[in-house]
């Protein structure tokens, strides 16, 4: 799919210029409250946009657990990666976001709905202050391991460290997100509306480690950026019906009780 022909992206803009202090009543709305109607009011429109023009459908999204905190991790090509992800979790969760969303006026509709900023081209602790708030009260959040969107329409070879850092200082589970199809989203100017599928893996669980080190926190980054790419991998060469008959033939030998024979 990489090599079909995507429509172009904005140019990225890699700074936010503004002073950290504009982002202060962001993170304190996030941090003392959790999303409110506008959360649902969002979901609503979103999912059914989804399921209208993208027929999304998702395979295992009893792996995200049903409550306690929780890390969800896709991949990242489109803006509409947000959506897919919560989806199909009746969750309310949280989204970290490049700041330069926080603009009038859909920064009235964003932190009220969970989302906040990471300071674009900086080192922005409040970030991940606000993340460990969250899961601090048994929230969930959204973090993508690659940063930014991949404008190649392949997921990146290489995961940025920041949330090997929040599992590990955590200890929180971080279960890995495939969404395929998200790359072709931006082609709806050319009335273009790909289906859209999404995989929930298995949880992955790390020690916590009160201080690591930059080489773990990129050590636990990759692991989880690998498991993505191996969901991913597996749709694409396999395709949606031999991935569902994989996961519950899974299930099932899982469920078989000890000592039965096969």
């Amino acid at each position: 799919m990489a090599d079909e022909q995507l429509a172009p992206m904005k140019a990225q803009v890699y700074k936010d210029q503004r002073p950290a202090e504009y982002f202060d009543k962001f993170h304190k709305r996030v941090r003392e409250h959790e999303p409110n109607w506008v959360y649902e009011l969002v979901r609503v429109i979103t999912v059914l946009y989804g399921l209208i023009f993208f027929r999304m459908r998702c395979i295992g999204s009893d792996n995200v657990p049903a409550s306690g905190r929780v890390i969800l991790a896709p991949n990242h090509f489109s803006f509409m990666d947000h959506f897919f992800t919560g989806a199909f979790t009746r969750r309310r969760v949280n989204f970290m976001a490049k700041s330069q969303l926080f603009t009038k006026p859909m920064e009235w509709i964003y932190s009220p709905g969970g989302v906040f900023p990471v300071r674009r081209g900086h080192y922005d602790e409040d970030a991940f202050i606000t993340a460990e708030a969250i899961l601090a009260r048994q929230g969930a959040i959204v973090m993508y391991c690659e940063g930014g969107r991949s404008r190649s329409g392949r997921v990146s070879d290489r995961a940025r460290p920041g949330i090997g850092r929040l599992a590990l200082m955590s200890g929180t589970p971080v279960v890995p997100i495939a969404i395929y199809g998200s790359q072709r989203v931006r082609n709806w100017k050319k009335l273009q509306f790909p289906k859209v599928l999404v995989q929930y893996g298995e949880p992955l669980v790390f020690p916590q480690v009160a201080n690591p080190s930059r080489e773990q926190q990129q050590a636990a980054a990759d692991e989880i950026l690998g498991a993505i790419k191996t969901l991913y991998s597996d749709l694409e060469q396999l395709g949606e019906k031999q991935v569902r008959s994989r996961v519950r033939a899974a299930r099932r030998s899982t469920a078989r009780p000890a000592g039965a024979q096969s």
